[in-house]
């Protein structure tokens, strides 16, 4: 449509580096990226990434074998309690990429293609956080929350009733009632890994007559 040719002109006017224009084009059909970040705290606004997992969905496989794995050094001390979640100690992440590497390397592995995660919205602040003063832009890519999709799911199993009940939308919780293997929580490439594999099942349940 013209408006959204109209849109990605104005984007790339104001993508700071030009060699990032693919992030523009138009995504492969029916692929897309499983990303998980773990930080250094639970606040958007002033915590970093400390790790990035992310791995491709290609039709209805998740492509293992296809991942991006990657530390990066904050510049400010993890978090006691980010610790106790993710394990991961300032001594662990020391060698890790600078924050400017770790997106370079991000966004070539995700290219156009639409994000899927779990609170994917917590992540997507702290990468464009992170992407801004580099590019000018943010994420431009459509994004899948997966635990709005098992909301939607549950509410159309449950009888008229029940409809508008409180779901569980634990993680841990989803992967079990979908009868989905579990991996090591809060480690971010199997974070990634279970929440394509949600994001599988809940589109084949959801396409479902």
């Amino acid at each position: 449509m013209p408006w959204l040719k109209l849109k990605r002109e104005w984007m790339l006017y104001h993508l700071g580096d030009q060699r990032f224009r693919f992030l523009y084009d138009e995504p492969p059909p029916d692929e897309w990226v499983s990303v998980d970040c773990e930080t250094t705290g639970l606040n958007p606004n002033k915590d970093e990434i400390i790790s990035i997992g992310a791995v491709r969905i290609v039709g209805n496989r998740v492509m293992t074998s296809e991942k991006l794995q990657l530390l990066v050094k904050p510049s400010k001390a993890v978090s006691a309690e980010a610790i106790k979640v993710h394990g991961l100690r300032e001594q662990d992440v020391a060698g890790g990429l600078d924050i400017d590497e770790a997106m370079h390397r991000l966004l070539r592995f995700i290219g156009p293609r639409p994000l899927v995660g779990y609170y994917l919205e917590f992540d997507a602040a702290l990468i464009n956080r992170a992407l801004f003063p580099m590019l000018g832009v943010r994420l431009p890519q459509p994004q899948v929350e997966i635990s709005a999709l098992y909301y939607d799911w549950k509410q159309r199993t449950l009888p008229p009733y029940q409809h508008g009940a409180s779901i569980d939308l634990r993680l841990a919780t989803m992967m079990a009632d979908l009868d989905l293997p579990t991996r090591h929580a809060h480690d971010a490439v199997n974070d990634a890994i279970m929440a394509a594999l949600a994001f599988l099942k809940l589109k084949a349940l959801l396409q479902a007559p």
